[in-house]
């Protein structure tokens, strides 16, 4: 299988400083893949993204804290991401996938170690996590852990997920402005359902992917002006992410660039405080 890369080896660097302290809350690693292999499921096999060439991306780009999201190249071995966390100096954590089998104690172990959440896939190209009832009823072992529900899903399932999703016992993280298409604009059916479910306090959303929502780099501005509603309607719920190393997308993105972005998304010094340092550092639990 061709291996294939998914990130620039040298980005741009980014021309907005970002405040102290500021959070990337959905990235990934890959491998390296002789100590972490693949899942045999995968859709891809990537060239590998390991720990330390995001530890060497943040350090360019000016971030300071992390979320890691286990990717489907993974499937459910959280190990790669696990290793990452302990190597992080408590800057660095985790949202795990897990089967809907897995045992308390598993839980337990993976929230001591810095997992912060299990994410839920309801994409095409990736297999089916579970059914939405199995995952609101899961959502009950996760509250006494303070773990949180993540989930990724196609734009249209928000007029039936969300309907469904306001009944889990833990808070809802919903994945990359809920993959809208960007070219449709604010007033399609889609984004304007995501908008009102955000009203509900239950969910977060985060402002990544508004390379992946438009068709290119020349329409960024396209998700980014959906992006910027979103900051707008729920300021203290949203996080952004670069989304690095970028699996699964249309272009290779520069990180550089998504950092620019930045300033048109939350174009207030206050907004780009509260979305890349206070929000994260709230609801992640990040160690002082």
């Amino acid at each position: 299988m061709t291996h294939i890369q998914t990130y620039l080896a040298t980005p741009s660097t980014p021309h907005l400083a970002l405040p102290p302290g500021a959070c990337d809350a959905h990235v990934h690693v890959f491998g390296p893949a002789e100590k972490f292999p693949y899942a045999e499921a995968r859709s891809f096999t990537p060239v590998d993204a390991p720990k330390e060439a995001l530890f060497a991306l943040h350090r360019m780009l000016g971030i300071r804290r992390c979320v890691i999201v286990q990717s489907a190249v993974h499937g459910f071995d959280n190990r790669a991401v696990e290793d990452a966390i302990a190597s992080g100096g408590g800057r660095y954590l985790g949202v795990a996938l897990l089967p809907l089998s897995v045992s308390d104690a598993e839980l337990q172990r993976l929230a001591a170690a810095g997992f912060r959440g299990v994410r839920f896939n309801f994409m095409r190209h990736l297999q089916a996590s579970a059914g939405i009832d199995e995952v609101l009823a899961f959502s009950q072992r996760l509250a006494p852990l303070g773990m949180h529900l993540q989930v990724h899903f196609e734009s249209a399932l928000v007029h039936v997920l969300g309907e469904r999703l306001v009944r889990s016992a833990v808070p809802v993280v919903i994945d990359h402005m809920g993959r809208v298409d960007a070219a449709l604009g604010p007033d399609h059916a889609d984004f304007v359902a995501l908008r009102r479910l955000l009203q509900n306090p239950l969910f977060r959303i985060k402002v990544s992917g508004v390379d992946r929502v438009a068709a290119g780099p020349a329409y960024y501005a396209q998700g980014v002006a959906l992006a910027r509603l979103l900051v707008q309607d729920a300021p203290d719920r949203c996080f952004w992410g670069s989304d690095w190393p970028h699996p699964n997308h249309h272009h290779v993105p520069d990180d550089g660039v998504l950092v620019d972005l930045l300033a048109d998304i939350a174009p207030d010094a206050a907004q780009r405080q509260r979305l890349l340092v206070d929000n994260p550092l709230a609801f992640y639990r990040f160690p002082s």
